[in-house]
């Protein structure tokens, strides 16, 4: 039997997305579990919970978190979230995958990645919003892979990836609430919560195949995370302490194989 992290459950009405956590779609949601280290699999240093919810139109993540000083500083859209405090989403499409990224101030940075391999002339991939020649496509290896084999290629066995830093997923709504006082921290804030909705109609890529919407007893993979600033003694603690749904072992969010696997069920 496969190995689930999460059950999502489906739902027969629309969100209004405002980041609030009382609406009863997320008072009758199930929440996960404490996140854990992404590395060691321990209880993360801050509470960090997800909840998962989709209906015919619409898949809907939220995230509610632990956070004393509630900061971002980051305002411009597509700017590097995770050099301050975010919370992620990663979803897995097989040749391809998609990283969402927001701060408190819901600030988005996102990225479509293409597997390089996948990548041929005359593939789904080889069209316009895909170019390779643009300014804001990269080649990517994964994170902190600084030295020995895995400089160019990074630790996956795929190797490159080209990352779209210019995608803007359609139809994408995010919003945040905080609970305190955004960039004051002459006061002890109890966190934030982020709420996600994504239509169905622009996850076509990632589907890989699978049915949009999905049916009952589909599994699809997607990272669900949370990286955190920490500064001591007017220092900066490096590399930031990563919090996720469940562990990879090794610090790396760019590893699909890795990621929650999310079960889509109907009832």
């Amino acid at each position: 039997m496969e190995h689930i992290d999460y059950t999502a459950k489906k739902i027969h009405s629309l969100i209004q997305v405002d980041g609030n956590m009382q609406k009863h779609q997320w008072q009758n949601a199930h929440w996960s579990k404490r996140f854990v280290d992404m590395v060691t699999g321990q209880p993360g240093m801050y509470n960090t919970q997800t909840a998962l919810l989709w209906n015919n139109t619409h898949l809907y993540i939220a995230f509610i978190a632990e956070e004393p000083f509630v900061e971002a500083l980051q305002t411009e859209r597509d700017s590097i979230v995770f050099l301050e405090n975010d919370l992620e989403v990663f979803i897995d499409g097989g040749n391809c995958y998609y990283e969402l990224e927001v701060n408190a101030a819901n600030t988005v940075y996102e990225v479509f990645f293409i597997w390089k391999d996948a990548y041929t002339k005359g593939s789904k991939f080889d069209v316009p919003e895909f170019d390779v020649h643009h300014p804001q496509v990269y080649a990517f290896g994964g994170d902190y892979d600084r030295s020995g084999a895995t400089f160019w290629k990074g630790t996956h066995p795929r190797g490159i990836r080209w990352a779209f830093t210019n995608f803007d997923m359609p139809g994408l709504q995010t919003a945040v609430q905080v609970d305190g006082t955004l960039n004051d921290n002459s006061d002890i804030d109890k966190g934030w919560s982020l709420e996600i909705a994504v239509p169905w109609s622009s996850l076509q890529l990632l589907a890989s195949g699978r049915n949009i919407p999905p049916v009952h007893g589909e599994v699809w993979s997607m990272f669900l995370g949370r990286f955190q600033k920490l500064m001591a003694g007017g220092r900066e603690i490096t590399p930031h302490p990563a919090m996720a749904l469940n562990s990879h072992g090794i610090y790396d969010t760019h590893l699909p194989d890795k990621w929650s696997r999310i079960l889509f069920e109907e009832y």
